[in-house]
């Protein structure tokens, strides 16, 4: 009788705890390997440049805002690549639609801002790795923090946001993609 009292509580302890809900990030047109929707256009790329539709769900308490970052570890630099740094999301917002980290579409949240990337512009620059460089892995990032704004502008560089992200972060959720150039 023990036992059975015992395997019953432990079952609902774990239902308990596997339903509860994460901070989870998912796309509607990104899967496992960007295309060249979302390549990069320069630096030997032709794509079309642009950045994926992201919605994110179950954001933790005390979230004041939110930032969205896409960050390539495999880029040969000793230091990756950021290809996309936005920040002060409003906290209502759970979404960017295709094509938000053009800054000249206008279509980010509004006060949202998209600071300067490796490549050395504002806004969303895609994959481009080295031609017969292998696949590189693309990690896109949404931070849920604790302050409704982070106190930077446009022209900070990815490694000041990335500080000031790291210590402003409750929860962050993660996609990854992948993507490579064949050597022509």
């Amino acid at each position: 009788m023990k036992k059975i009292i015992l395997s019953v509580a432990f079952g609902i302890i774990t239902q308990v705890s596997f339903s509860q809900s994460t901070f989870t990030l998912s796309s509607q047109n990104l899967g496992g390997q960007a295309t060249l929707t979302e390549e990069f256009n320069g630096f030997g790329c032709v794509g079309k440049n642009e950045s994926p539709q992201l919605t994110w769900k179950n954001a933790p308490a005390g979230t004041q805002s939110f930032a969205v970052t896409m960050y390539d570890p495999d880029a040969p630099t000793g230091s990756g690549w950021w290809h996309w740094v936005m920040f002060d999301i409003p906290s209502d917002i759970n979404e960017l639609v295709s094509n938000a980290g053009n800054v000249s579409a206008n279509l980010a949240p509004k006060n949202a801002i998209q600071s300067i990337t490796n490549y050395g512009a504002k806004g969303y620059g895609g994959p481009c790795p080295p031609e017969g460089h292998g696949l590189h892995k693309y990690v896109i990032t949404v931070y849920a923090l604790k302050t409704a704004k982070l106190g930077l502008d446009e022209n900070t560089n990815p490694a000041i946001v990335g500080y000031y992200l790291w210590s402003n972060t409750i929860a962050k959720a993660s996609i990854i993609t992948y993507y490579q150039r064949e050597k022509k």
